[in-house]
């Protein structure tokens, strides 16, 4: 047999080695790849895998457990599943809760919908007084907790059935029913209210890129305004109208602190009260049935939206570069037009803002007398209450809880900030196209799963020493990942629509020149991306401040936020503090908002968030 001479041998060993070291060196100068596999690993084990492991507890026998199903810990049972699902207890754990649930989101969808639509026609098409304005004024909900409107809504029609300080109208004689202070009808009319934002921001924005020459032509061809309707309009806005309306379950699903304030008085629950409930009780496996089935929900609805969208791709448009864009006139209904907004705006902003404040220095909730107001609940000492002994500012669990809230949604808001425009920077340069899609679809994936179910996750995942990792249940690092975990979505999102409209020529410039990859990031990617930056970073610190599952779950006295410190002033009976302090948690986020646009030079009613 012939073999190869042994300098042969010696010079392809070479050559490999050789060829090793160029491919090291183009890696390091352009190393999309290692960080797109780095980030996959990173996101695997912080987000993928919490959730898989309180899935896992649905069918493992938990600790505490072993006695009732009469096997040892960890083994597999179908245990919980029978009893949140089939057993005589499952109706109140799983299937009442699922019917309240799917009541109130389609509750919520006709009506946010039915008048969001009509307002974003209105401050899109129309000559409505103040269209301008409107269209920022009316995206204002958007800014605040969901669960800021419920504390006004109690503070109005709140009745001692369940104890507790009188409601407005019940001091002033007028008791209201349980089925209008509490319950199925209130949620609905609050999550409509903050959720037409949202339809407003998608159909607005499908509404400002539609043609008006096709309904120009079609009238011209006489067809009537119903035709042009159904046939042009409403099959060119069905994608933005499919988003909303997904859009909305999804949120509706996870939905916890409206359904927390204003259905457990009344033991109205929905699935994510139901969760918290099984939680709070230490029922770790029924609690990851019902995330699971909440999880499974959100996933059906999506797909049935791509499903729907493939069949809406059937309507594009077909024309040249220009698209003409027509006021409408409303005639005689441009005044009745501008008053349904400025209701709308009345209701679900002002309304609100000024109840909760007036309820903060009223001594006797509804009595308008001078002599019952008093600034006592804000800066007043000795009060005689159970919470708090001193007004809401000289209280050092304000102030500990503001730092906390500032401190740790700002650490992980930075975090998720840089993390998103990283994951754009691979998704749109790395050459392995499945790389970039598994990053897409496994920052996403925390949108899918309610808060509540989130962090029930982590608490699962993380409160026990697993390997390396020491259990970190009370800690502030527990907060913060979860924190930039379930922020993610918002992040990524961000950094990858920033990304795709930057191209390779400055990046290939610099490296032509002998610049590094960070060299590179440092100087030319942030820079010119640094608006896109400052909004990965700001959205997800507005989307902090607000939260509340989150920390509901995870948080303890020595980590407690804003958002905590309220609901446990909500449990003491606390009105006044408790809506001063929802207060501050609305300026800190209107002032967050406000920030994002301008430095970012962005209007929210064009599409910021959406």
């Amino acid at each position: 047999m012939n073999t190869l001479p042994t300098g042969t041998v010696g010079s392809n060993q070479y050559s490999r080695w050789f060829a090793m070291r160029y491919h090291l060196r183009l890696m390091m100068q352009t190393p999309t790849t290692l960080i797109g596999v780095l980030l996959a690993v990173i996101f695997a084990y912080f987000i993928a895998v919490p959730v898989f492991s309180l899935l896992l507890d649905a069918f493992q026998v938990q600790f505490g457990d072993e006695r009732r199903i009469g096997d040892v810990t960890g083994s597999w049972t179908d245990y919980y599943i029978n009893r949140a699902l089939l057993s005589p207890i499952s109706q109140s754990l799983f299937w009442q809760p699922l019917s309240h649930t799917m009541r109130v989101a389609l509750g919520v969808i006709v009506i946010s919908l039915s008048l969001g639509s009509v307002l974003a026609w209105l401050v899109s098409r129309s000559n409505m007084f103040g269209k301008k304005w409107f269209a920022t004024a009316l995206i204002v909900p958007y800014m605040l907790p969901a669960w800021t409107f419920a504390m006004a809504w109690t503070t109005i029609f709140k009745n001692r059935s369940t104890g507790g300080q009188q409601g407005w109208l019940e001091s002033l004689g007028i008791e209201p029913a349980d089925w209008m202070a509490y319950g199925e009808l209130p949620i609905i009319i609050i999550l409509s209210l903050n959720y037409i934002p949202f339809v407003i921001l998608l159909l607005g924005n499908a509404l400002r890129s539609f043609d008006t020459q096709l309904e120009d032509s079609a009238r011209i061809l006489g067809a009537p305004s119903r035709t042009i309707t159904l046939k042009i309009i409403m099959p060119l806005m069905l994608p933005a109208l499919m988003s909303a309306c997904v859009l909305i379950f999804a949120k509706v699903l996870g939905e916890f602190g409206v359904s927390y304030i204003l259905g457990l008085p009344v033991n109205y629950e929905v699935l994510s009260t139901s969760l918290y409930r099984s939680i709070e009780s230490r029922h770790t496996g029924v609690a990851a049935v019902l995330a699971g089935a909440i999880m499974f929900f959100g996933i059906i609805s999506l797909l049935i939206d791509a499903t729907l969208l493939r069949e809406a791709r059937k309507f594009v448009t077909v024309g040249s570069k220009g698209v003409m864009h027509r006021t409408n006139d409303l005639g005689k209904w441009r005044m009745p037009a501008t008053m349904l907004a400025g209701g709308v705006f009345l209701v679900s902003v002002v309304m609100p803002m000024l109840v909760l404040f007036l309820s903060t220095i009223m001594k006797v909730p509804g009595n308008f007398n001078l002599s019952n107001f008093t600034l006592d609940y804000w800066i007043g000492s000795g009060l005689e209450t159970i919470a708090e002994s001193n007004g809401i500012l000289l209280s050092n669990n304000l102030w500990s809880a503001v730092w906390n809230t500032l401190w740790i949604v700002g650490i992980a808001s930075v975090c998720s900030g840089i993390l998103g425009l990283l994951v754009g920077y691979v998704v749109v340069r790395s050459p392995l196209r499945s790389l970039g899609s598994m990053l897409r679809q496994i920052t996403f994936f925390p949108y899918l799963v309610p808060g509540v179910a989130f962090a029930a996750a982590y608490l699962s995942l993380f409160a026990v020493p697993r390997g390396p990792m020491p259990a970190l249940y009370g800690t502030v690092t527990l907060l913060i990942l979860a924190l930039i975990a379930d922020e993610m979505p918002y992040a990524s999102r961000a950094g990858i629509s920033a990304m795709m409209q930057l191209g390779k020529d400055p990046e290939e410039a610099a490296q032509m020149a002998g610049a590094g990859w960070f060299t590179r990031m440092r100087q030319i990617v942030m820079p010119i991306q640094k608006g896109s930056l400052v909004t990965g970073i700001l959205l997800p610190f507005i989307s902090g401040i607000n939260g509340l599952s989150l920390f509901v779950i995870l948080a303890v006295p020595s980590t407690d936020v804003l958002t905590t410190y309220a609901l446990r002033l909500i449990d003491y009976n606390y009105t006044q503090a408790s809506n001063a302090v929802v207060l501050i948690i609305c300026l800190i986020a209107f002032v967050g908002t406000y920030i994002t646009q301008k430095m970012t030079k962005t209007n929210l009613a064009e599409g910021l968030g959406s």
